[in-house]
């Protein structure tokens, strides 16, 4: 028989990360701690690590004479009843950070808690009035915390963005859970299992509305969970920089299986390198197959700790609360080895995860605090907005003092509604705040004016030669599986030292909304063969600025990349009308031929503009506007439905019924 390291752990009353390093020392090599060893090599991991503990009470108290010995023994054991240690802590604190202070294993510890009639694990939280009652039998005496004493001088010490967090600042947070997966599989509902509470009777059909954050606290530790529509908005967050999930739960329903959405949301799980727990929901149904759906996993790289692999997985019911205690023990045995810390003696700040605006109260805003503490009255950005604090309630309506380090708050005082995924922070004044927000509108503003760019096939071997790039990043759609894999096999050959191929996701099916979502949170060029855009994706390319390639041939497909790769890729151009006129009439000019007189049948012509002179369908002279006139005055420009008199340089001869078409020479970043 086998056994997981985090079993061995937790019997030897140790943190994860620090039984992996003194394995390693022993001699023993593991990855994690889902990894397994046999129990031979348990036995004597616990018989090195556990000695220690079991030699502490008889030292050598029997065969040395006590010339030698005692002065350490005196030290030890004398002091816990006869001289306190005055120890300054911040609460709540973590059992096994509590070991630490006092210079003790947290083995031990949690024996002399029990003796105490406190129960408690490793990584749970324990309270000042709990610890206070335990102090006298553990030799010490507890001082006010740091935190408690002086969090506001900290704060207004230094500007936010100058602030260092030091070590010693640091303290565990609870980690932030984000649930993915297809419809209907039931993400809110398992979170309303979790929660004990109703969220999905409110919405309609059972189906998430809206991004909410919610936090819950167990036994063990607390959680911050974001319910979010799917991993549209997940990444669109991303997209944004927000970087807000520690880990993803990945919800399959047990009678469904692995469903388009399912892969989906493992891909951009992937993409953003975040660890995942799968949880296979509905197991209570007739139909239920769970073997099956973590089979289906194996399709796509997420390889579950049954069958080998490092992923944790936990079969659960959302209707009848089966497993549930334990999908939430192992959502905190993965981030305890992460060692989430944060520092709540600065200026808050971290992400909005939602905002709407109220009829009752005006903007309203969820925002997750990741560093710092928010208080009411504390003038903040959110986004391009800001305002001041006026007051906190977490998801319950209940109004807050106080949100610490990965604490969700929903405030009110903003003068508008962020976006989603928007980063807000806490400012020294509100003079500050709102001249930051001026300026962050403004260049709003100019940025929506100007094109965005994110990676292209043409400027690859620029940025791979200034090292920017190492790896390009592409996202595969497809009409059948047949051209995937066919495309996957030519672009496999393409590998290259200097920059290395990754394919981040692919689908059967027409490019959609997601898909370019996805590439513009991880930078991705977006390959499609036999496809088109969706409506609402050809929206989002031309705001994100997603190279978008659409191909006939695999191997035109192939040829562009390796092109690009080599920085022999020609940069594309493309004329764009912006402009259709008719000649009505010629006159006769002074010296440089003739003029036309023209009616402006679509958009508008300027001085300078890039012409066409079509006659009979057939393009004859290209050139430029170099006089423009209404009537017998020289204009810049001349719009729809007006006329205008026009020379173009080059043409002496018009004819009526000539066709004048304005156009402008782009550089084309997609293929639309």
């Amino acid at each position: 028989m086998s056994v997981r390291v985090y079993m061995l752990a937790r019997e030897l009353g140790i943190p994860n990360k620090e039984l992996i390093a003194r394995m390693k020392e022993l001699g023993i090599e593991v990855k994690s701690h889902s990894s397994t060893v046999d129990e031979e090599i348990a036995q004597l991991v616990k018989d090195e690590l556990g000695a220690p503990a079991a030699v502490v009470e008889p030292p050598a108290v029997v065969e040395p004479p006590a010339v030698e010995e005692p002065p350490a023994v005196e030290e030890e054991q004398p002091r816990p009843e006869a001289e306190k240690r005055l120890l300054k802590l911040d609460f709540p604190i973590a059992v096994k950070d509590l070991a630490v202070h006092l210079e003790m294993k947290p083995n031990e510890l949690i024996r002399k808690l029990m003796e105490q009639g406190i129960f408690a694990t490793i990584t749970q939280e324990i309270y000042r009035d709990t610890l206070e009652g335990a102090s006298q039998a553990l030799g010490i005496e507890l001082a006010r915390a740091r935190s408690a004493e002086k969090p506001q001088v900290v704060k207004k010490e230094v500007p936010e963005e100058a602030i260092e967090d030091r070590d010693e600042d640091l303290i565990p947070r609870a980690p932030v859970v984000t649930l993915l997966g297809h419809v209907d599989h039931g993400k809110t509902s398992l979170l309303d299992s979790i929660r004990k509470t109703h969220v999905s009777e409110g919405e309609a059909g059972g189906i998430t509305q809206h991004i909410g954050a919610y936090r819950i606290s167990s036994t063990k530790g607390s959680i911050t969970f974001i319910d979010t529509p799917g991993h549209k908005a997940f990444t669109s967050m991303r997209a944004r920089g927000a970087n807000v999930t520690d880990v993803v739960v990945l919800v399959i329903a047990a009678d469904d299986g692995v469903m388009p959405q399912t892969v989906e949301s493992i891909n951009h799980a992937k993409a953003a390198a975040v660890p995942i727990i799968v949880a296979v929901n509905k197991v209570d149904m007739p139909k239920a197959q769970p073997g099956k759906v973590k089979k289906q996993l194996l399709e796509h790289d997420v390889m579950i700790e049954e069958f080998g692999g490092e992923i944790l997985c936990c079969d659960v019911s959302a209707k009848t609360g089966e497993g549930i205690d334990h999908l939430v023990e192992m959502i905190l045995l993965q981030t305890e080895i992460l060692e989430l810390k944060s520092n709540p003696l600065r200026r808050a700040d971290g992400v909005v995860i939602e905002a709407k605006m109220s009829k009752a109260t005006g903007p309203e805003a969820t925002l997750l605090v990741k560093r710092g503490t928010l208080r009411a009255g504390a003038p903040i950005v959110a986004g391009v907005f800001w305002g001041k604090v006026k007051a906190l309630f977490n998801e319950s309506g209940e109004r807050m003092k106080e949100a610490a380090p990965s604490v969700p708050v929903r405030v009110m005082g903003l003068n508008g509604v962020p976006e989603a995924g928007a980063r807000f922070w806490e400012t020294g004044t509100e003079k500050e705040a709102k001249s930051t927000s001026e300026q962050l509108l403004t260049e709003e503003k100019e940025r929506q004016m100007a094109p965005a760019r994110r990676v292209s096939l043409e400027d690859l071997y620029k940025q791979m030669t200034a090292g920017k790039v190492k790896e390009l990043k592409l996202i595969i759609k497809a009409d059948v599986q047949g051209s995937i894999e066919a495309l996957l096999k030519s672009i496999d050959e393409l590998k290259s030292e200097k920059v290395e191929i990754d394919i981040i996701h692919k689908a059967i099916g027409d490019i959609n909304e997601s898909d370019i979502i996805l590439a513009a949170a991880s930078g991705a060029v977006v390959i499609g063969f036999h496809v088109k855009p969706s409506a609402q994706a050809r929206q989002v390319i031309k705001k994100e600025g997603v190279d978008v390639r659409l191909y006939d041939v695999i191997y035109t497909a192939t040829d562009e990349i390796r092109k690009a790769m080599a920085g022999l890729l020609e940069p594309r151009y493309e004329e764009f009308s912006t402009g259709r006129l008719e000649v009505k009439e010629v006159f006769r000019a002074s010296k440089s031929g003739r003029a036309a007189g023209c009616v402006v049948l679509e958009g508008k012509i300027a001085l300078n503009s890039d012409v066409k002179l079509i006659r009979n369908d057939e393009v004859v002279h290209r050139g430029k506007v170099d006089s423009l006139r209404r009537f017998k005055e020289e204009v810049k420009e001349v719009s729809v439905g007006m006329e205008c008199g026009l020379r173009i340089s080059g043409i002496k001869e018009f004819s009526p019924g000539d066709i004048i078409e304005v156009f402008q020479i782009k550089k084309i970043i997609d293929t639309l």
